[in-house]
């Protein structure tokens, strides 16, 4: 069973940007209430689209440059990347079925 991969400043430009297939990123934080409502969706889309799309997470408390160069102001926020570009986002604890539709109009 696959698992969201834990990305960094050091590494966002290559397991992100420069990812074949399309990237999830989930900003959270580790007091972030609305945070953990969301992580089991993060965790389970990671099984559904393994091979297809790749799921991350990205701790902003931890992270600040990367969070601070995609503006993200309020968590959790949801980025969708295609080809090194960002997508789609998606802000606050939103359905499953909102972040999968959104996902699957890039494939």
């Amino acid at each position: 069973m696959a698992s969201p991969l834990h990305v960094t400043d050091n590494n966002f430009q290559e397991e992100v940007l420069q990812s074949p297939i399309p990237v999830v990123v989930d900003f959270w934080a580790t007091w972030c209430g609305p945070c953990r409502m969301i992580a089991p969706i993060i965790e389970e889309m990671a099984s559904e689209y393994e091979g297809r799309a790749k799921m991350c997470k990205l701790d902003v408390d931890n992270n600040q440059k990367t969070a601070m160069t995609y503006g993200i102001r309020s968590i959790p926020t949801v980025l969708i990347f295609k080809g090194g570009e960002l997508v789609e986002t998606i802000i606050g604890a939103v359905p499953k079925v909102q972040i999968t539709k959104r996902l699957e109009a890039h494939f």
